[in-house]
């Protein structure tokens, strides 16, 4: 499980965009989210991590990980 903290998610479109980003890096990631506590968690291979991370950053999400 890999966990990101999303600074500048704040509703659901928000998430609809985090999504999208780490969807293009990791297609078959089952993502889950916390908008309360501006969270993403996905099943993924810690491997993927920094191809995630890039994937994010490079769409203006401000990705902090929590935890892989």
């Amino acid at each position: 499980m890999i966990r990101f903290h999303i600074a500048n998610m704040n509703c659901g479109g928000c998430a609809k965009g985090v999504a999208a980003a780490l969807r293009e890096a990791s297609p078959r990631a089952e993502l889950r989210f916390d908008l309360d506590r501006r969270e993403v968690a996905l099943d993924a291979p810690a491997t993927e991590v920094e191809r995630l991370s890039a994937a994010l950053v490079k769409d203006g999400w401000e990705a902090r990980l929590l935890s892989a």
